[in-house]
């Protein structure tokens, strides 16, 4: 019997086609929640802290490694002719040490949790074969469990094998399963095509262990949503608004308050301090973390960020990879680019967009500019439609404002250029060189009036 401690092999079934996507890509890469169905099963196998993670691929061929090219603890096994989910395990058992325990797992069933699994382990570690059931409404096309008196497992039986009264039983074989490694490769190494689709069945492994004598665990996942399975799009669709309810329910939880609950969408890890209030249709992607009493308003997006306390995020504001700090004003309608960074009191207003810039604390860009590559130092004022001209065509060059400037409006600051101290640039002023600290810097062109100059006209 393996020991309590026995070290964990994950063996991921991705090999499927999955044609009922319509879909160039492979099915394991449609995106859920921003990542493909394979990366939420990998991070689940991380999260259980496998030493090996064996991925089976074979449809789509090397686009399935491509996509996590550099993801050094994932073993990449080729199924290159497709034939059963047994016959798939038969190409990585190999590779696993007979004292591991084996956890398999199914590239398109991203939704199962690291609990669950950590029961199905628990009986496996104690020498079982553990396999994963869950209860359906309606179980039409699944294998049903039948128990015996004591609620053991003694089979599993096939829809179209079932007799009536198999077919009304509810609970179903998922077909995720832990077991022994040294046991999983004789079962497995011991399956016989001898179905219909003359395929190798993982879950004839239980009838084999059943015909052996050894203990058969059937754990119930905690819903049927932990099990649901993506092949086609209106699946894709529900496993969707599965994690949407998850994380809904997550942050109510958490003390978040939330516009519509069933209007939020938490496509990674959102960290959120006390009395924040979100708005409807709101996305949060990646990490993010929201400070004490922060409001983020209507349809806006927030992905690997951080909020300062007191901040507000308004309508329709796109903030992507940047750190914000307290009491800031963002938006509506700005975008916040990657390694941005805002101080404490900044505010970026309607229409404005920064891209890998400082801003101080206080400064103010409210409304029609753009600010890339820049250091805008404290209690800076920036115009009306300014920019910085931070692109010769070649390479990005700098802008540095000091403390207290004041931009004026429709001006453009052409990199590398600096802008002194609580000096002042005049409105429309194309500015080259750098200004001088304290003074006020203006390029215009002289203003004309031409007397009695009509304005032209297509009338006779």
């Amino acid at each position: 019997m393996p020991a309590v401690s026995a070290p964990l092999s994950v063996i991921i079934l991705a090999a499927g086609q999955g044609t009922r996507m319509r879909s160039a890509l492979p099915k394991v890469l449609q995106p859920l929640a921003s990542r493909p169905l394979l990366a939420h099963v990998i991070a689940t196998a991380r999260a259980l802290e496998a030493r090996t993670i064996h991925v089976v691929y074979g449809h789509g061929g090397e686009a399935v490694p491509a996509a996590f090219h550099g993801e050094s603890d994932l073993v990449w096994v080729l199924q290159a002719e497709q034939k059963g989910t047994g016959h798939a395990v038969q190409q990585a058992i190999g590779k696993v040490p007979d004292g591991d325990a084996v956890l398999v797992l199914y590239g398109d069933v991203p939704l199962v949790s690291v609990a669950t699994l950590e029961r199905l382990l628990e009986a496996a570690r104690g020498g079982a074969l553990a396999v994963l059931t869950a209860e359906f409404d309606d179980p039409s096309g699944y294998g049903r469990i039948v128990r015996g008196p004591a609620r053991e497992l003694q089979r599993v039986v096939e829809h179209r094998d079932a007799a009536p009264a198999e077919r009304a039983l509810r609970e179903v074989n998922t077909g995720l399963l832990a077991a022994p490694a040294k046991d999983l490769k004789r079962w497995v190494a011991g399956l016989e095509a001898d179905n219909a689709q003359r395929e190798l069945y993982l879950t004839d492994c239980v009838a084999l262990a059943v015909a052996e004598r050894r203990p058969v665990a059937g754990i119930a996942a905690a819903s049927a949503d932990e099990v649901h399975g993506v092949n086609d799009r209106a699946q894709l669709a529900r496993a969707e608004a599965i994690l949407r309810a998850r994380g809904a329910a997550e942050q109510l939880a958490a003390g978040v308050t939330l516009a519509d609950p069933l209007r939020f969408d938490q496509r990674g890890t959102l960290s959120c301090g006390r009395d924040v209030y979100i708005d409807v249709g709101c996305v949060f992607e990646g990490a993010v973390q929201l400070g004490d009493r922060v409001r983020v308003g209507p349809y806006s997006v927030i992905k690997d960020s951080a909020i300062g306390a007191d901040t507000e995020v308004k309508a329709y504001t796109l903030i992507d990879q940047a750190r914000v700090g307290k009491d800031c004003r963002i938006g509506p309608y700005a975008r916040i680019r990657p390694d941005s960074v805002l101080g404490a009191g900044a505010h970026v207003g309607n229409f404005v967009e920064v891209k890998k810039s400082e801003l101080g604390a206080g400064a103010k860009v409210n409304h029609l500019a753009y600010v890339g590559d820049a250091s805008i130092g404290a209690e800076v004022n920036v115009g009306a439609g300014v920019i910085t001209c931070n692109y010769d065509g070649v390479a990005k060059h700098r802008t540095v404002i000091g403390d207290g400037a004041f931009i004026g409006s429709n001006a453009a600051l052409v990199a590398p250029v600096t802008i002194g101290a609580n000096a002042t640039i005049g409105a429309g002023s194309v500015i080259t060189r750098d200004a001088p600290a304290g003074e006020l810097t203006v390029t215009r062109a002289k203003q004309t009036t031409v007397p009695g100059w009509t304005r032209p006209s297509n009338q006779k």
